[in-house]
C-alpha cells in the first residue's frame, strides 16, 4: 500500500527490518502512525507536508510491513525506547542526523521518547492526540476508563486479548475505528488504508504484536515517564500539541498543560469536528496546524 507520490524501502535497523516510504524534498520531516494503523495513516496528508519537506513515512515494529519480533518477558521489545531507537537507526540509514518528527497516538509516544532520548536528532516535535504516558494512567477516571478501555484489555496477559481478537479479527478493527470517528462509522478512511490496517488483523504476529506495544505502555514505557519526571527530565525541542475537542487527552481534562509540565516550548491547539483519527478526518487543518511549526526556524 503506497502513499502517492511515495516510494518503498527496507531498512535493515536495530535487529529489524522497517518498511519505510519516502517523497518530497527538503528538511526532514518523520510521520510517525499509531494504533491500529500503519504508514497509510497519513496518506491524506503526506503528500501536502512533501510540498515543503524530505518526509519518510515508516511503518512502526510490529505494524504494517514491518518485522513483527516476539514480545520479551519485561516488554522491552515493544517499548517507546525501542522503538525510538528504531527511527534513530533508520536516520541514520538515511544519512539524515536530525529531523522534524510528528506522531499520532502510539506513534506520537514513540516522537516524544525519541525527543527524550535522543535530544539531538530532533528538531521540532508534533504531537497528535495523546498526552504523556503516565499522565495518562495517572488521569483515569471511570468515564476515560471506559473509553480507552483497550489500554486495559490489549495489555492483558498473551494470548486473551490476541484468540479474542483473531476470532474475528477484521470485524474488531472496523468497529474499533468507527467507534474513534466523530461520525462513528467508516466513512474517514479510504479504501486502500482500510485494507492496509484490515490486514494486519489477519497475522497473528501482528496482533501480538500490537498487544505488546500495549504491555509495554502499561508498564516499562509508564516507569520511563516517571523516572524521566522524578529527574526533571524535559523536551527541548519545540513542541506543538493538537487534540481532538471530543478524543482521548481531552478526557485528561488540561491536556496542553500536561505537556507543558514536559518541554521547554509548547503550544497547542483544537481541533474542531473531528474524532481520533485527525489525519484522515480533518488532513486540512493538520496541516494548517502543523505547516507553519515545521516551517519556522
Amino acid at each position: 500500500m503506497a502513499i502517492e507520490g511515495f516510494r518503498q524501502d527496507f531498512v535493515e535497523t536495530n535487529g529489524i527490518r522497517l518498511s519505510a516510504h519516502r517523497g518530497g524534498a527538503g528538511a526532514p520531516l518523520i510521520l510517525l502512525h499509531g494504533y491500529p494503523q500503519t504508514h497509510m495513516a497519513w496518506s491524506r496528508v503526506a503528500p501536502g507536508f512533501a510540498r515543503h519537506f524530505d518526509v519518510i513515512v515508516p511503518d512502526l515494529r510490529g505494524y504494517g510491513e514491518s518485522d513483527a519480533p516476539p514480545d520479551d518477558a519485561d516488554h522491552t521489545t515493544y517499548s517507546k525506547r525501542e522503538m525510538a531507537r528504531d527511527i534513530v537507526g533508520l536516520m541514520d540509514s538515511l544519512g539524515i542526523g536530525r529531523a522534524h518528527v510528528l506522531g499520532h497516538d502510539r506513534g506520537a509516544r514513540v516522537a516524544y521518547r525519541l525527543a527524550l532520548d535522543h535530544p539531538g536528532r530532533v528538531a521540532r516535535l508534533g504531537i497528535l492526540e495523546v498526552v504523556p504516558t503516565g499522565d495518562f494512567w495517572a488521569a483515569w477516571s471511570a468515564e476515560l476508563g471506559l473509553k480507552a478501555y483497550h489500554w486495559t484489555f490489549l495489555a492483558q496477559p498473551a494470548p486473551l486479548p490476541e484468540r479474542m481478537i483473531l476470532a474475528d479479527g477484521r470485524a474488531y478493527v472496523d468497529w474499533t475505528l468507527a467507534s474513534w470517528t466523530r461520525a462513528g462509522d467508516l466513512s474517514p478512511f479510504a479504501d486502500a488504508a482500510l485494507a492496509s490496517y484490515r490486514a494486519q488483523f489477519d497475522v497473528p504476529a501482528r496482533v501480538a504484536a500490537m498487544c505488546a506495544d500495549y504491555r509495554a505502555g502499561a508498564t516499562v514505557d509508564r516507569a520511563l515517564d516517571e523516572a524521566d519526571r522524578a529527574a526533571g527530565r524535559r523536551i527541548g525541542a519545540p513542541l506543538r500539541f493538537a487534540w481532538a475537542e471530543a478524543g482521548f487527552p481531552a478526557g485528561t481534562g488540561d491536556p496542553l498543560g500536561l505537556w507543558r509540565g514536559w518541554a521547554e516550548a509548547v503550544d497547542g491547539a483544537v481541533i474542531p469536528g473531528i474524532g481520533h483519527f485527525a489525519m484522515e478526518e480533518a488532513p486540512e487543518a493538520v496541516l494548517e496546524t502543523f505547516l507553519p511549526h515545521f516551517l519556522a526556524t
